[in-house]
C-alpha cells in the first residue's frame, strides 16, 4: 500500500470515491462537482481539487485561470479544461476536503491523465506556510519544474510575495500520486494562496458575492498565471 502524505491523517474520507459513497452527504446539497471538457481537449487542465467553502477563492481562480469569467462564465481569452469539488455547507466544510494525493474523482482523473500541463489551485493559512497572520504569499510547487518557473517569475513581475514550495515538506505538490502531477508527463503545479492574499482578492467575501465581487488583486494573480500557463504551453511548440 502506498505510503499516505502525512496531512492526509487529518482528512475525514479516504478518498473521493470513500466521500461519494457516505449515505450522510447529498451531492448539490453538502457538495458538488463541476468541470469543462473540450473537444478536443485543451493542453492544460487547471483544478480546484478543495473549491467553495474548503478552501476559500479557489472555485473563482479555477474558472478565472481556465478562462471562463467567475461571474457569468463568459470566455475571457484562451480557455482550458478545469475540474473543480466545492463544499457548499455552511459550516464544516473542512470535513469535506480530501487530500490531493488521494484524489480519485473519475472526471478529474481523465482530464488531468489527457493533458499535458495541469495546474492545481490551493488555499492554506499564513501559519502552515511559516509566515506572519498578516502575509500575503503564494506557494508554488508541483513537479513541473518549468511550469513552476514561468509561475515564479511572472507571479513575482506582477508584485505578488512568491515563495519557491520546492523545500517545502507539506505544501510543496512533489507526490506523484498528487492529482496535479498525474498528466501525461507525470509532472504538473501547484499554488498554495496564504488567507490574506485570498481575502484581497474579493471586496465581499462570501460564497454568492465574491464571484461577482473580484478585485484587481484578483485579476492580477489570473493574469500572471495565464501568462504562465501559455508560455508553458508554448514549449512543447
Amino acid at each position: 500500500m502506498r505510503p499516505q502524505p502525512q496531512w492526509a491523517a487529518l482528512d475525514v474520507y479516504a478518498s473521493n470515491s470513500d466521500l461519494y459513497a457516505d449515505p450522510r452527504l447529498v451531492e448539490r446539497v453538502d457538495y458538488r462537482r463541476r468541470f469543462k471538457r473540450h473537444r478536443p481537449r485543451t493542453q492544460s487542465v487547471v483544478l480546484a481539487p478543495h473549491g467553495g467553502g474548503i478552501e476559500v477563492g479557489t472555485s473563482e481562480l479555477c474558472l478565472a485561470i481556465a478562462g471562463f469569467h467567475p461571474g457569468t462564465r463568459v470566455p475571457i481569452g484562451q480557455t482550458h479544461d478545469y475540474w473543480m469539488f466545492e463544499g457548499l455547507r455552511t459550516a464544516s466544510n473542512d470535513e469535506l476536503h480530501v487530500t490531493s494525493s488521494n484524489c480519485d474523482d473519475r472526471v478529474a482523473r481523465t482530464l488531468v491523465s489527457g493533458a499535458s500541463h495541469a495546474l492545481g489551485l490551493h488555499g492554506c493559512t499564513a501559519a502552515a506556510a511559516g509566515l506572519e497572520d498578516h502575509d500575503r504569499a503564494v506557494l508554488v510547487g508541483g513537479r513541473d519544474a518549468l511550469l513552476r518557473l514561468e509561475l515564479l517569475t511572472r507571479l513575482r513581475r506582477a508584485g505578488f510575495h512568491t515563495i519557491d514550495a520546492v523545500d517545502h515538506p507539506i505544501l510543496g505538490g512533489f507526490d506523484r500520486a498528487n492529482i496535479a502531477n498525474r498528466t501525461r508527463s507525470r509532472q504538473g503545479a501547484q499554488l498554495e494562496l496564504t488567507t490574506p492574499l485570498r481575502t484581497a482578492m474579493f471586496e465581499e467575501n462570501s460564497r454568492s458575492d465574491r464571484r461577482h465581487t473580484t478585485t484587481e488583486v484578483f485579476w492580477d494573480f489570473v493574469h500572471a498565471c495565464r501568462a504562465a500557463v501559455t508560455a508553458r504551453e508554448a514549449l512543447n511548440n
